[in-house]
This record gives structure tokens, C-alpha cells and sequence, in this order.
């Protein structure tokens, strides 16, 4: 079921999507949430309350992924956003018919889009530093690195919807003996990793070949989520030289159930960081396209919960809009319901990194939980837990949570 636990990420000003079901409602359709309210939005079509709306295809709402409303672009989500908002200040939530209205506890959420396509950028100069610290122990960026978004392609087939386990992966990786010599063997990952990720949901399509800038990406985003790209570290050390990660990455990525739209976070546009160098005229955002969120990751044993990281989406390099202009530069499509993700999401601080790699610096130095335990990385059973919210308590919208359970390997018969 649905968690109860964030009401207050969901405030008039926020209206985010999704895809539930529940006894009332066994096929999974859109939704919106409002507190601890989940609104059917097609029992709301069929008392008319869209009438307003133009060009609604009939139906739409009764589908079980959101990518027919997600393409029908900007402007028409605008004003379905608009009209749940007039109805609700106009007859409150107990005015709402009662066939419309389900308490989150009673909901169970879907994946909300179908994922054509996953891309995984590279956007945190922080995390870069980290990283390469702790690898190659070399702080400097990639050459790439300032003059764009640096990327890689994902596996569609592997992203799930928040509350879905995650299996801990088999694979090939380097065991390094007490004498220092080292034997590749395939096993269980040894050192499962999460990462604190912000996400956008392509919405309009763009077909090949078709120009696009940072400034008139907007356009073609439907939303945002957290994501989680959990990862095997070992595995994808072994893997990715020369090529980058596939097995190391493809165990399982995991997005929050609500789509926040670009409407709902422009109260919170910040400026990004200043440039290093100049960019091409594409990937200017005079715009300032980034956004002030507040990003947390927790690991949950039992009953204890421990904060491993908290970091601002703000801080990133490359904005979102920059990233979609980039990945479309060279001629590619892009689809409804495909994700761009910008990378673990790091400051520069203890407390402030998105992933246990950083945290505890590859594991030379593990962390110690409210349980007592230490980790350097995730043990079977181990909960991970990420949330956001753009703007304050009282102000701010949210995404709800972001959650999945690390489970133990499965052997080869």
C-alpha cells in the first residue's frame, strides 16, 4: 500500500500524477494526491469535471501508464492541473464525489510511465571529485566534463516503481587475496551501492533530428522523480573499462510512484552554478533552469532509521533542460515516458553524499547506523529510503518516498 507518511508533501500547490489502484478501483489508472487523498481522475472525467478542458481525448485517465496524457504536452496538463485546483478550493476534498476519493492507505501504486528509454548523466561536480578521489585518486573532472553533461545509456527493463525489491545481483569481479594478487570470480556483489538521484519524464515527443535547445526543453518534460540507481560496485568496476556499466547498474533502479510537474517546482527555480567555460549555444539555460530541492537518503534496519546523506539538486553542473538538449544534439528522438536522470546527487561535505561509495570513501571508512551496526555497503535486508521536497515545510512540495529492500542473491541451480 500507498505510504501515509508524507501528507504534507502534497499541498494544493503540488498536484502531482500518478498510477494507483485499490478495491474501488482495480484497474490501475491516473491519480493525483492531495494530503492523504488519492483523487481517481477518471471517476472525476465522469462527472464532468473536465469539461472545461479542451482537447481531453475521452479515456485518457483509464489507462494504466500516463504516456497518452504525458504526450499531449505542457498547456494541456497546465489546465487539468488548474481545474483539480479550482474544484478542490471550490468544494473541498469532502465535495469531491465519493467514487473519486480513496484514502492513500487503501491505494497501491504503479510504475507511472512506461520506460522506453533510461539515461543516467553525470551532473554532480562534487560527486565527480568524490569519486575520482576515491578510485583513482584523482579529484579532476573528466576532459568532458564542463563542456557537457557526460552520459550513459541505461536499461528501460530494469526500472520499478517505488517499493519494489531489489535482488541482490550475481556477477564477475576482481577478489583480491591477503598477498594482493587478485582472481576474477562470479559470485554475489559484495558491495551494493544506492544513489541519490533527481529524474526528469520526457512528456512531449521530439522526433530524430529535430533541433532543440536548453531554452525549449519545457516543452518536453512532463516531470520529475526521485530515483534511486542502485548499484554494484565491484561488478561495474570489473566491467567498465573501456566500455561503462551495464551489469553493475541494470540490478534495478528505482523511481518515486508521483510525477511532479514543472508548474508545481517553479515557485523554486534557482540559478545554477556559475559556468567553468563557455558552452554551445544549444546548452545555455539562460532561463536558469535549476531547481532548489532538498534531496535525503536514509538506510532503514528494522526500526531504525540512520540519514546517510542530505544534498540540493541546485547544486548540480548541468541543469535538467541541459541535459535534454544534449541527448537530442546529435539526432536521437526522444519518447514519451523516457527518463533522463542526472547522477548521484553529492556536496562536498561529510553528510552531504548520495551514495556509500562517497560516504564511506570506498569503504575505508564505514558509517555507523542508529542500530549500532557499521556499513560500508548494504547488507541483505537493509532498506533504502529517499525523499525530497522543494521549498519549506509549510510552502513546499514534495515527492512522497522513494523506498526498496535489498534481498540476497538467488545461486545459479
Amino acid at each position: 500500500m500507498a505510504s501515509t507518511a508524507y501528507a504534507s508533501h502534497f499541498p494544493l500547490q503540488n498536484i502531482p500524477f500518478g498510477i494507483a489502484s485499490s478495491e474501488k478501483h482495480p484497474e490501475p489508472q491516473a491519480v493525483t494526491r492531495l494530503g492523504d487523498s488519492v483523487l481517481f481522475l477518471a471517476s472525476l472525467a465522469a462527472h464532468g469535471l473536465f469539461s472545461d478542458v479542451p482537447d481531453l481525448p475521452p479515456g485518457v485517465f483509464s489507462r494504466d501508464v500516463l504516456n497518452e496524457f504525458a504526450a499531449l504536452g505542457r498547456p494541456l496538463c497546465q489546465a487539468v492541473r488548474l481545474a483539480i485546483q479550482e474544484l478542490v478550493r471550490s468544494r473541498g476534498t469532502t465535495g469531491l464525489p465519493d467514487d473519486a476519493l480513496e484514502h492513500v492507505s487503501a491505494v497501491t501504486m504503479h510504475l507511472p510511465v512506461h520506460v522506453g528509454d533510461f539515461a543516467d548523466f553525470s551532473c554532480s561536480l562534487e560527486h565527480v571529485k568524490n569519486a575520482g578521489r576515491i578510485i583513482i585518486h584523482d579529484e579532476r573532472p573528466p576532459p568532458a566534463f564542463f563542456h557537457l553533461p557526460i552520459v550513459y545509456q541505461g536499461r528501460a527493463s530494469s526500472v520499478v516503481v517505488s517499493g519494489t525489491p531489489i535482488e541482490r545481483p550475481m556477477g564477475q569481479f576482481r577478489d583480491t587475496k591477503t598477498d594482493g594478487a587478485a582472481d576474477v570470480v562470479f559470485g554475489p556483489s559484495r558491495a551494493v551501492d544506492y544513489e541519490l538521484e533527481f529524474a526528469a519524464v520526457v512528456g512531449k515527443p521530439l522526433e530524430m533530428r529535430k533541433r532543440l535547445t536548453a531554452a525549449e526543453a519545457d516543452d518536453h518534460i512532463f516531470g520529475f522523480v526521485v530515483l534511486n540507481d542502485w548499484s554494484a560496485r565491484d561488478i561495474q568496476a570489473f566491467e567498465m573499462i573501456p566500455l561503462g556499466p551495464a551489469n553493475g547498474k541494470n540490478l534495478g533502479t528505482t523511481i518515486s510512484p508521483w510525477i511532479v510537474t514543472l508548474d508545481a517546482l517553479e515557485p523554486h527555480r534557482l540559478p545554477p552554478p556559475p559556468r567553468v567555460v563557455p558552452v554551445p549555444r544549444h546548452l545555455e539555460d539562460p532561463d536558469n533552469g535549476a531547481y532548489a530541492v532538498r534531496m535525503q537518503v536514509e538506510v532503514v534496519t528494522g526500526s531504525d532509521v540512520t540519514v546517510t546523506g542530505t544534498s540540493e539538486v541546485q547544486s548540480l553542473y548541468w541543469t535538467v533542460r541541459q541535459m535534454v538538449a544534449h541527448i537530442v544534439s546529435a539526432g536521437s528522438a526522444l519518447r514519451t515516458g523516457d527518463l533522463l536522470a542526472t547522477g548521484t546527487v553529492s556536496g562536498p561535505g561529510t553528510g552531504t553524499h548520495g551514495c556509500l561509495l562517497e560516504a564511506t570513501r570506498g569503504g575505508a571508512a564505514p558509517i555507523r547506523l542508529v542500530s549500532g551496526e557499521s556499513r560500508t555497503y548494504l547488507e541483505d535486508g537493509d532498506v533504502v529510503r529517499m525523499t525530497a521536497v522543494a521549498g519549506g515545510p509549510s510552502s513546499g512540495v514534495g515527492w512522497g518516498d522513494c523506498l526498496g529492500q535489498l534481498l540476497p542473491a538467488r545461486p545459479y541451480a
